[in-house]
């Protein structure tokens, strides 16, 4: 059994874990990998805008991986987490969006509009549809 003293220094280090995952000074560029992300895609993508990265040399960006992000009709789906900004979420995204993202978006500082999922009302609006969720 910890005692509450001990109860509170962990809290306090996973508090302090969180806080930095939120106040990073890095840009963190995360690719959907679920089995239904890479069956639309996500693999060449992932593979896109990691050359990209390396071919700009840009060290302050972390490329990562994750499961399913939930929305499996819009795969593949890049979310991009820049310091200090909303997240971003790209769906439907190809080797060439990616890479454009990653030279407007993430180097350039503009969201690449076209390609973003906004929710509004209940509803995924973007270029290509609207559709109830």
């Amino acid at each position: 059994m910890k005692t509450i003293q001990e109860l509170e220094e962990i809290r306090k280090n996973t508090l302090d874990r969180v806080n930095q995952r939120r106040d990073r000074n890095t840009t963190r560029i995360v690719v959907g990998m679920a089995t239904c992300g890479i069956a639309a895609g996500a693999r060449p993508v992932l593979l896109a805008i990691m050359d990209e990265v390396e071919k700009l040399n840009l060290k302050d960006v972390i490329v990562a991986q994750t499961g399913c992000i939930g929305v499996c009709r819009l795969e593949p789906i890049v979310e991009v987490i820049r310091p200090g900004e909303d997240k971003v979420t790209y769906i439907k995204m190809t080797p060439e969006k990616a890479r454009r993202v990653v030279n407007e978006h993430v180097v350039g500082g503009k969201v690449v509009e076209e390609y973003v999922m906004h929710i509004v009302d209940g509803k995924i609006i973007n270029d290509y549809t609207v559709e109830k969720d």
